[in-house]
């Protein structure tokens, strides 16, 4: 009969310490964790710091931030709102992904596609037209 109460006592006392200590949610840092980081880190040292270093950044708990990085650290960079200018500090290795946001086109590929259009318009006008009304003897048309 005392054998019975001791076991039981030790049992109780083993279930006791095993839910102190025992399985507790933690998430472990693994080689895909540090390898996520890892491009996190090189992503944000390639977009650089300041108002034209403009990024959309997703956290793992899917958490979105746009703004600009004001600050980059060892472990931390810095995101900062334009509009706001409320500033949120993010470890590398709670980022999800990291993208360059911009605002459309570049200056240099606006003026690409208007001068390609206005050499469509010119090419339409001087070439096309006199093909197609040939000297006014068609009367429909783009004549």
């Amino acid at each position: 009969m005392m054998f019975k109460k001791t076991l039981a006592i030790a049992l109780t006392g083993l279930l006791l310490m095993a839910t102190n200590f025992g399985a507790q949610p933690v998430r472990a840092d693994t080689i895909e964790d540090a390898q996520l980081a890892g491009k996190a880190r090189v992503s944000i040292l390639k977009i650089g710091t300041g108002q034209k270093a403009r990024v959309e950044v997703k956290l793992r708990d899917n958490t979105r931030l746009k703004g600009y990085v004001s600050e980059v650290g060892a472990d931390t960079f810095t995101v900062t709102d334009a509009k706001t200018g409320a500033s949120s500090t993010v470890a590398y290795n709670n980022v999800a992904q990291v993208k360059k946001s911009g605002n459309g086109f570049s200056t240099m590929t606006k003026v690409l596609i208007g001068s390609a259009v206005a050499a469509a318009v010119i090419i339409t006008l001087v070439i096309v037209k006199p093909a197609l009304c040939d000297g006014g003897a068609q009367t429909r048309g783009p004549c």
